[in-house]
């Protein structure tokens, strides 16, 4: 008897075993990464949908702190230190909570993000940044909850909160100047041409001295006489224009163009064809 009782226990465990069957999560989860500059972000967090219910106001209180997403904390990770609103933040894994409300909402980075949903004891030392925005209502529903990057430049972009009908977004920058500035100091010491090249194109782009751009970009094309790059000429020829040398940049957008029809490279045939109009060529 005792031997059946365990035959058939074991058989039971075995069913309920085998019978497992895997379903779709409710609030499926999603991971964006997003590189900044030089800086990488990366948001981890849980998406519920609408499901016709009415949402801020609604299924989520005003003026009440919310999960900002399903199930675990939504978390958000800086590779470098960054800021937000004016206040420096450190590197790292951070929750993040809003407050939303009719008029404005306040968004939270959360020190501790190992919590599942809100804390239970919510600690103000714990809040490492709280800006006030402005929601921003659409002109359509979003039924999941989603959450994106947006307004990207080198140095910031806008993190973006959707459901519903509205629109939150939390503007950081990070210091990916100071970075490059860094290491183009660092690549100086005894810079190939790639280093002087990619350090005068940042300064091109950057708006900051074309002078030393010029400089940098003279001697990348120099050290390639051998083998010519247009598109060294290319960034050559801009820089020497925005300095204010129009008859050297017109020269090497020439020769850019030159080698660019060689390559069958159309795109920068068109830039320099554009560029040599637009300078008055001959």
């Amino acid at each position: 008897m005792k031997k059946l009782v365990l035959s058939l226990f074991v058989a039971a465990i075995s069913y309920i075993t085998n019978a497992q069957i895997e379903t779709p999560a409710p609030s499926p989860s999603q991971k964006i990464e997003q590189k900044v500059g030089l800086t990488d972000v990366t948001v981890n967090y849980s998406r519920p949908s609408m499901k016709g219910r009415k949402i801020f106001g609604g299924l989520e209180t005003y003026g009440k702190v919310w999960r900002t997403g399903a199930n675990e904390n939504t978390k958000i990770t800086f590779s470098t230190d960054f800021t937000i609103d004016g206040k420096e933040m450190k590197k790292g894994t951070y929750a993040l909570f809003t407050i939303p409300g009719k008029e404005t909402w306040d968004i939270i980075l959360y020190s501790d993000a190992t919590n599942w949903g809100v804390p239970q004891k919510w600690e103000a030392s714990k809040v490492a940044a709280k800006v006030r925005v402005t929601p921003i209502k659409m002109p359509m529903l979003i039924e999941t909850f989603t959450i994106t990057f947006d307004d990207l430049t080198n140095n910031s972009a806008v993190l973006g909160i959707l459901w519903e009908d509205v629109y939150v977004g939390l503007k950081f920058e990070t210091p990916t100047d100071a970075m490059v500035s860094e290491n183009i100091e660092k690549a100086m010491g005894g810079p190939a041409a790639q280093d002087l090249y990619a350090a005068a194109d940042y300064y091109l782009t950057a708006d900051k001295d074309i002078q030393k751009a010029k400089t940098w970009i003279d001697k990348a094309v120099t050290l390639t006489a051998d083998t010519p790059r247009f598109w060294y000429l290319r960034r050559q020829a801009l820089i020497h224009a925005k300095a204010g040398n129009k008859k050297t940049a017109i020269a090497a957008a020439k020769f850019s163009l030159q080698l660019a029809e060689k390559a069958g490279n159309q795109a920068y045939v068109k830039m320099n064809k554009a560029s040599l109009k637009e300078w008055g060529a001959k």
